[in-house]
């Protein structure tokens, strides 16, 4: 069930960075995520730190082509995965049937849109688009995902953050688009362009803010390479 929001709200609707309404687009972007992401050990982790029971009802915000979806999905109850491209959402719902993976709602939505039919959820997930909302919104999109879990429920969050550390960002982002492997170099060197140009990851010691002023407690926080993090937040 989708909220009803004040005019003066975020439109999460609105496309930013990369375009993926085409379907040749869409499945371009699957393969090219099984080459450069090792999917399967990325939910091993994510599934370690929430720590998911059978019974659990968890939340995923920004599916995409529902690759971590379907693997939550054989470790709970039921899984609720969002997503603000349709193009996306029908891919992910193909997939999901070609593995015989019932147990997963997919609907379009996002932070702060969704509102729960069936009470709050054991565990929220979501990877590489809170960075879509600028930093006031993140508080907000936070707060809501508080809304939706239990007392003692788990948050995990993975997306682009960079380190305070850096004190000279032009060689930093030059060294990390020179890093790029060689089979996606071209693709991957607009997207990354594109995403810092365009789109809004943060510091962080913002983020850590953000988190706890939403009313988590962080339990485990991890940093690789200057710009990507991981969080196990506890409502």
């Amino acid at each position: 069930m989708m909220r009803e929001l004040p005019e003066w709200y975020y439109d999460e609707f609105i496309q930013v960075g990369t375009d993926y309404t085409d379907k040749e687009e869409i499945l371009h972007y699957d393969q090219k995520m099984q080459k450069i992401r090792n999917i399967g050990s990325e939910a091993e982790t994510m599934l370690r730190l929430i720590g998911l029971q059978q019974e659990d009802r968890v939340l995923e915000i920004g599916c995409g082509t529902g690759e971590f979806s379907i693997e939550l999905s054989r470790h709970c109850k039921q899984v609720v995965a969002l997503d603000v491209s349709e193009g996306m959402l029908e891919f992910a719902r193909e997939k999901a049937k070609s593995k015989n993976r019932n147990n997963i709602h997919f609907t379009k939505g996002s932070f702060l849109t969704l509102e729960p039919d069936d009470g709050p959820f054991d565990a929220v997930v979501t990877q590489l688009a809170l960075h879509h909302l600028p930093d006031f919104w993140k508080l907000i999109a936070l707060q809501h995902v508080g809304s939706m879990l239990r007392t003692g429920g788990r948050f995990f969050l993975k997306d682009v953050v960079f380190s305070s550390e850096i004190h000279d960002f032009d060689p930093f982002i030059s060294k990390l688009l020179q890093s790029i492997p060689e089979q996606v170099k071209d693709e991957m060197t607009r997207e990354y362009i594109l995403h810092i140009k365009e789109e809004f990851s943060t510091f962080d010691w913002v983020i850590e803010g953000l988190i706890k002023k939403a009313g988590f407690r962080i339990e485990e926080a991890f940093y690789e390479n200057g710009f990507l993090a991981t969080y196990l937040c506890i409502k």
